[in-house]
């Protein structure tokens, strides 16, 4: 007896997506089946970006309905929608915005910048669209990361449009000082400016936008978190312990203000010599596995220390576009994919979709 278009949809929606651990179905990811003489053809609209990750879901469904019964041909097709997920309490999403990740670190000098930049343009490279706001108002570097150079425009006189550095919306407060000139303001005057920045730049229907927090967990910082509706976070660290004490005191901030924690990145994670190629843990090991224990949350990647990340960033093309097939790429490339994935497996905003209700005296 030949296999049903009933059945075929009966098995795509208890399908568990690999990706997700969660059912095509309970994701509501199948968007067409249809069953003609044999043929499949199947419509999958997943929640994530999936320009890497969709052809082994692809392969796996076209071999197991393809042994089905009177099936003689299998045609998959997969496009993606990121949807809006929900943020703090009492915030909503931002306009041209689906999603905010705040990528943040209890210090400086562990790579954070670094991380958000390549994170950013790996999550692009995945097929999303992506911005990145520099929010590191004393020492904004996303500029020189990203090789973007000039002022942003204003149309209208009140907002300013994103500068654009390898395909990615970019906004910092580096393009609107002096390299040279220091930022000698006091706390709200800073938070002030981060707001206007994100408030006032007119982001163009971003499925992510990457937030290069500040180091450290002060006032600035809490003040942002309570302000920015965030998705998630992403905390950088190193192995040393020093830097671990500074993440913990990251992890705990982001939670008492009710954003989740996405996962963390430990970046010089071991030394590899460009001489002879020998790997060293110099700033100790198995520090973030520890915290991430602690705190049950996931180690999304390790980085090492290693000079062409550094050599990249500071030519104004960051490893993820000066060599996206090399090994240092496909680790931020995992580490963008986790992040989606994680993002994905939130749950989702739904304020936009209910109308507003108002009451008139009649």
């Amino acid at each position: 007896m030949s296999t049903t278009q009933a059945q075929v949809e009966s098995f795509l929606k208890e399908y568990v997506d690999p990706n997700t651990n969660k059912t095509l179905g309970s994701t509501r990811s199948i968007r067409e089946v249809v069953l003609t003489g044999g043929q499949a053809q199947i419509a999958l609209n997943l929640g994530y970006p999936a320009k890497t990750l969709a052809q082994p879901l692809v392969q796996a469904l076209q071999l197991a309905i393809g042994a089905m019964p009177g099936i003689l041909g299998v045609d998959v097709s997969v496009q993606w929608q990121i949807k809006a997920h929900a943020v703090q309490a009492g915030l909503k999403p931002l306009a041209g915005i689906r999603n905010v990740i705040a990528v943040a670190s209890g210090k400086g000098g562990v790579g954070k910048s670094t991380t958000a930049a390549n994170l950013a343009l790996a999550l692009q490279a995945e097929g999303a669209r992506v911005g990145i706001l520099d929010a590191d108002i004393y020492g904004p570097s996303q500029p020189t990361m990203l090789g973007v150079q000039g002022r942003p425009e204003s149309a209208d006189g009140q907002t300013m449009t994103p500068l654009l550095g390898h395909g990615l919306q970019t906004m910092s407060v580096g393009y609107l000082i002096d390299p040279d000139q220091p930022m000698v303001w006091r706390g709200p005057m800073v938070t002030q400016a981060l707001e206007q920045l994100l408030r006032d730049t007119r982001w163009d229907d971003l499925d992510y936008l990457i937030v290069d927090m500040p180091p450290g967990t002060g006032d600035v910082q809490l003040t942002l978190a309570q302000k920015v509706p965030v998705t998630g976070a992403v905390i950088v660290t190193t192995p040393q312990d020093i830097a671990m004490l500074d993440a913990r005191k990251g992890f705990r901030m982001f939670e008492k203000v009710g954003v989740p924690i996405l996962g963390v990145v430990e970046n010089m994670s071991t030394h590899i010599c460009s001489q002879c190629g020998h790997e060293e843990s110099i700033f100790g090991a198995g520090g973030a596995d520890k915290m991430c224990a602690d705190f049950g949350t996931e180690l999304l990647g390790s980085l090492p220390l290693h000079i062409q990340i550094r050599e990249q960033t500071d030519s104004g093309c960051p490893t993820v576009v000066a060599d996206p097939q090399g090994a240092l790429a496909q680790i931020y490339g995992r580490i963008a994919r986790r992040v989606a994935l994680k993002v994905a497996q939130r749950s989702e905003d739904h304020q936009a979709k209910f109308p507003k209700i108002v009451i008139q005296n009649t």
